[in-house]
């Protein structure tokens, strides 16, 4: 904020939410799917989130995909003001440190728009999950939106929050 050069707060740039995505498409074809997997998926993203996530379905059949019309293809969690920040905290100082050969995040993520995407390929990294009790590796996808107007904006914000980028 002291950077910029608005005498107005509300003018500068700050985070809107932060979207977690999990895709079950593979896994959705096992066996028992809906009765074991699917309560154990739930269960993992809501001690990682502290939110419930929402089952997305489809709507129509796809033969070429495999997908059947209400088939279970994703999951999706909506973190907004106090969850967002305790998300964001846990996130830069304790999961991303754990991931394997981590060397920082692309600044090529950040999009035209000012989003930050991000893939993580195993859930474990985060300290709620204890990896001798999970029985399935997922991968997350968090999507971050800013009320930035460009790219430079949005960046400056990321990196004053402390994501941390690529040298």
């Amino acid at each position: 904020m002291e950077k910029k050069t608005n005498k107005n707060k509300l003018k500068n740039p700050r985070m809107e939410k932060v979207v977690v995505n999990v895709g079950v498409g593979k896994i959705s074809q096992q066996q028992n799917f809906e009765d074991k997997i699917l309560p154990e998926i739930i269960d993992s993203l809501s001690s990682i989130t502290g939110q419930k996530p929402v089952v997305c379905k489809t709507i129509k059949s796809i033969a070429g995909f495999k997908l059947r019309a209400g088939q279970i293809v994703g999951l999706k969690i909506t973190l907004r003001r106090k969850k967002m920040r305790d998300f964001l905290e846990r996130l830069i100082n304790i999961a991303l440190p754990r991931v394997r050969d981590f060397r920082g995040i692309k600044i090529e993520n950040v999009d035209k728009n000012g989003g930050l995407t991000i893939g993580i390929k195993e859930h474990i990294v985060f300290p709620e999950i204890n990896s001798d009790v999970a029985r399935f590796d997922f991968g997350l996808e968090i999507s971050m939106v800013s009320n930035a107007k460009t790219r430079e904006e949005a960046i400056d914000l990321y990196k004053l929050i402390g994501i941390p980028f690529k040298k």
